[in-house]
Parts: structure tokens; sequence; C-alpha cells
């Protein structure tokens, strides 16, 4: 949708939401659920997320397209601290069994490590206090699925959605939205992390999440981006010159305080951004056990952690038949490169004629645990 696209009437979209309140997204059925209130006041706003159970959210049966999506959830509950990286977002177009996207819900969010983080870019936004969003377009021909996957060690009680979409017919050369989650704990030197395995095409890349958890000392953003785009082998058509400046930055986002100290400063933009980064332990911030004896955890024992974003919204990388990313494990001691290994995570996304994706299924909850 174009800003111009405002100033036109448009008899041919019928705007739909499903959410707790109107399950099915049925046409004037919203707003119905009853409260202490009255009828129709307010009654119904959250589902419950058994524990080891997925959950239907959404189940369009028309042809349309998604616009927005919004989610919120606990990041901890008394069983554990890592929520957001415990529970599982899928989505499936067409009647497809295998899903087009499966990613970590804080993940697809731009909320990586189990943690929450703002975000303010053009396609997902993070707003007080965890309001997930995101405004990535999602059409569909016949159906649409979305399904919410609870792999943590306890239920979770409370989670609220809303899912705005249109029924509209949709044309021929729209191309199906996509997004993988993939993991290295130890990436191993001199072997490139994979952002994105081989996928088919015709497509075209839009965007990624990064997350470095640095397990070696200095500067680890040295690497380039890669894209092998149609056939490319030994060497890629599409580089950067290092991981900070694929991501807009420069010179490893250095600046300096009043006192001279060197520090990284993060940043964000619509289209790319930096915005986290941590060597602070959160997750026994207001932890208790039940039992009287002191913390063995504390927050200033955390390993560094950084928090990438850049979304390809006016350069996005098309191919017409095959497509991979990669990026380099190298860094910079200040007096000379060397090859690292570190705990690196990506977020893929993608649009692709593909319905489902035949890439591997998402990593089994412990190996996805935060460092």
């Amino acid at each position: 949708m174009n800003l111009s696209d405002l100033t036109e009437i448009n008899l041919n979209e019928e705007n739909r939401t499903i959410s707790p309140e109107n399950l099915t997204g049925e046409k004037g059925k919203a707003a119905m659920s009853s409260s202490d209130l009255g009828p129709s006041r307010k009654g119904n706003g959250s589902i419950k997320l058994p524990k080891g159970k997925t959950v239907t959210i959404a189940d369009i049966q028309n042809s349309g397209e998604i616009r927005h999506i919004w989610m919120t959830i606990a990041d901890a509950t008394p069983e554990g601290s890592f929520v957001l990286r415990d529970v599982v977002l899928r989505m499936y177009w067409d009647g497809d069994d295998k899903p087009a996207v499966e990613v970590p819900i804080g993940d697809f969010f731009c909320n990586g490590f189990g943690e929450r983080c703002e975000i303010n870019s053009a396609l997902i936004t993070v707003n007080p206090t965890g309001g997930f969003n995101s405004y990535f377009p999602m059409p569909f021909r016949k159906s649409a699925k979305i399904t919410i996957t609870n792999e943590h060690p306890g239920d979770i009680d409370g989670f609220f959605y809303g899912i705005d979409y249109v029924i509209k017919d949709v044309p021929e050369n729209s191309a199906y939205f996509h997004a993988i989650w993939n993991r290295q704990q130890y990436t191993e030197k001199q072997k490139d992390f994979v952002v994105l395995p081989e996928i088919k095409g015709p497509g075209h890349f839009v965007g990624v999440y990064f997350e470095v958890c640095a397990l070696q000392r200095y500067w680890w953003g040295e690497g380039e981006f890669k894209f092998y785009i149609d056939g490319d082998t030994k060497y890629p058509t599409v580089t950067s010159t290092g991981t900070e400046d694929y991501f807009g930055g420069a010179w490893a986002f250095h600046q300096r305080d009043a006192k001279g100290k060197t520090y990284a400063k993060t940043f964000q933009r619509p289209f790319m951004g930096y915005p986290f980064m941590s060597k602070i332990d959160h997750t026994r911030d207001e932890f208790n056990n039940g039992e009287l004896m002191p913390l063995h955890a504390f927050g200033n024992d955390a390993l560094p952690m950084h928090g990438l974003y850049r979304f390809h919204l006016l350069d996005p990388i098309r191919f017409k038949h095959n497509l991979k990313v990669t990026v380099q494990q190298i860094g910079n001691n200040d007096l000379q490169l060397f090859e690292r290994s570190d705990d690196v995570a990506a977020v893929a996304y993608w649009y692709s004629m593909q319905k489902g994706n035949n890439l591997s299924s998402i990593a089994p909850q412990y190996q996805r645990i935060p460092r």
C-alpha cells in the first residue's frame, strides 16, 4: 500500500480482525464478550497457552492479505525465564502442510536472547511494554493459518493478539511471506554462518534480524554478508564490506563519551538498526525460587549480546531460481583481523512463489535456550 492509496476509495477490500474477542474474524461479531461491567464490556482479551500444546489463533478460509499483527506475552513465568524463545510462531499459506514461517516469537519481532527490546523500524515495531507489531504484508489465495506452540516448561496464562487482514482478490504474481530462524551455538572458524540455506525462486529477500553472543574478546563484526544468487557457487554476487556496514553503520558503531571512554552506540532507523547491546543478565531481576537462600546468578555475569536488523524494503535482493545467504565470523583486535567462533542466530525474511518451505524444522527448545 502506498500513501497515494489513501486518497482512493477502494470497494474491493473488506476489513477483518481476529482476536480473543472474535476468534474467527466474522463480520459484526467483535466485542461481544461480557465482563463484570456487563454485556459486551471487554470480557475476553487473551487466551491461555497450555504447556506443550499448539493453539491455532487464525484459520482464515478466503483470499486476502494480513496487513498487521499485534501480540504480547509475558517474557517469564515461575517455571522459566525464556518465554520469548520457548514459544514458536508458525504460519501456513493456502493449505500447505509445511510452515512458511517458523520462528521463536521474540526473535520474529527482533527481540532476541529471550529479552525485551523496543524496536522502531518500518516493518517491525515493539512498543512499551512488549507490544509486538508486524507490518509485513502477507497475501494468501485460499487460506491462512497461524499457530502458537508453547514449549515453555509451564503454562502461559495470558497471550494477547490481534490479526488485522483484508478479504480481497490476490493477483497471480503475489508472493508468499516466509521467515525462519537459525542458530549455531559455536560457529566454525573460517566457515560462514548460514543466515538462509538455499531456497528456490522466484522471489526476493527482504530482511534479517541478526544476533551475536560474543564468545571471544574484541570486535566481532568484520564479517561480510554474502548473497549467492541464481547459481552462484564459490563466490557471491552481492556482498557487504563488513557486518556493521551491512546494518548501515561504520567503524564498529564506536562513540566516545565525555571522559574519552569508547563504547558501541545503539541506534534505530526505519530500515536498519542496532537496537540491542547488553552485558547484563536480567533473568534474575525479580526471580524468587521460594527458598530462603541467596541467588546463584546475578546481573553482571552475562556474555556480550548484540541484536541488529536490516530490512530491504527499498532494495530487495531479487532471485529467479535460488538464493543462499551467509555471513563470515571475522574479528579485529586493533592489530589484525582474526577468525572467530561465536554463538550466532538469525531470522531471515523473504517472499517466494513457494507456499511452504523445504528447510529443516526449527531446533528443539533445549537447543534454543539463550546462552
